[in-house]
This record gives C-alpha cells, sequence and structure tokens, in this order.
C-alpha cells in the first residue's frame, strides 16, 4: 500500500510527538530564555516534521532526500540545545535522557529513510 499523506508516515508522527514535547519541557525555562534557547528549541523541533512534510510533497527523490538532511540537521541541532538545557539546570537529567532518546530515534529513523530514497534514486 503506497504511502498517501506525510501524516501516515511513522517518522512525521514522532517529529510532532517531539514538537509537543519541547513545547512542554520549555514552559519551565526562565522567562529571560523566551526568545533566546525556547524560541530555537521550539523552532528546531518545528522544523523535524515540518522538512519531512515538505520533502515528501515534492516529487523529486532528490529534493526529497535533501529536505530529509534538513530534519536530521534540524536533530542535531536540537539535540545540542539539550545539552546546553541540562548543563543550564533548565533541564532535570531524565528529561534530557528522554529528549535525547526520542532524538536518536528519530536521527536514526531518517537516514534509514534516506538511504532507502537514495537507492531509488
Amino acid at each position: 500500500m503506497a504511502v498517501k499523506s506525510y501524516r501516515e508516515l511513522e517518522i512525521w508522527k514522532k517529529g510532532i510527538d517531539i514538537v509537543n514535547r519541547i513545547y512542554t519541557v520549555t514552559k519551565t525555562y526562565p522567562k529571560e530564555e523566551s526568545y533566546g534557547l525556547v524560541a530555537q528549541m521550539r523552532r528546531c523541533a518545528v522544523s523535524i516534521p515540518s522538512n519531512i512534510a515538505e520533502g515528501f510533497v515534492r516529487r523529486h527523490n532528490r529534493e526529497h532526500r535533501q529536505f530529509l538532511y534538513v530534519a536530521l540537521g534540524s536533530c542535531a541541532e536540537l539535540e545540542t540545545q539539550i545539552i546546553v538545557s541540562l548543563e543550564q539546570r533548565y533541564i532535570a537529567k531524565d528529561i534530557y535522557d528522554e529528549l535525547a532518546e526520542k532524538l536518536d530515534h528519530e536521527s536514526r529513523m531518517l537516514m534509514n529513510f534516506i538511504k532507502s530514497i537514495s537507492r531509488t534514486l
């Protein structure tokens, strides 16, 4: 069965899960981070499923793959930001571990998806 919408992709659904979790976690950050780290983390998180969706609607595999690489880059960027959050004591170690695991899983799924698309080029 062919996938008709990016909303059917597990990789997109997990990206949305990351977005929701980041929004929840960053609500507890200090007010002075509202326009700094919080805004950047939220943009990065939203970028992951957004680029998966945009790549999906492109009808060319090379473009699709490029958008997946952008989503992968956003995972790495967000991982860096959760490390900063941990070191600044904005989040506890268990929250960091949870988010790091979600990002690691999403990154692995993205790499596998990129590999599968690359085989059809």
